[in-house]
């Protein structure tokens, strides 16, 4: 368990992906646009491991909720 709120930082390292601040940013401009339907969690740019890591966290409403909230918002923007 982590002692502290995850940053955008940490939730893209669990991710395996790049957790730079430019990276983080190349990211979501890469890929914002996500239809207002489609769950964060479902994004066609995951692979099945990211996939089912954001799933559980959402269902088990883990500490990386707010992070993986704000990512969705950003994305779906």
């Amino acid at each position: 368990m982590l002692l502290q709120q995850p940053t955008m930082q940490d939730l893209f390292a669990q991710l395996g992906l790049d957790n730079s601040d430019e990276a983080i940013e190349n990211f979501v401009e890469k890929h914002r646009g996500l239809n207002d339907s489609r769950h964060i969690e479902d994004a066609p740019f995951w692979n099945d491991a990211q996939a089912t890591f954001l799933r559980s966290a959402l269902l088990e409403d883990a500490e990386w909720v707010e992070i993986i909230d704000q990512l969705n918002a950003e994305l779906h923007h």
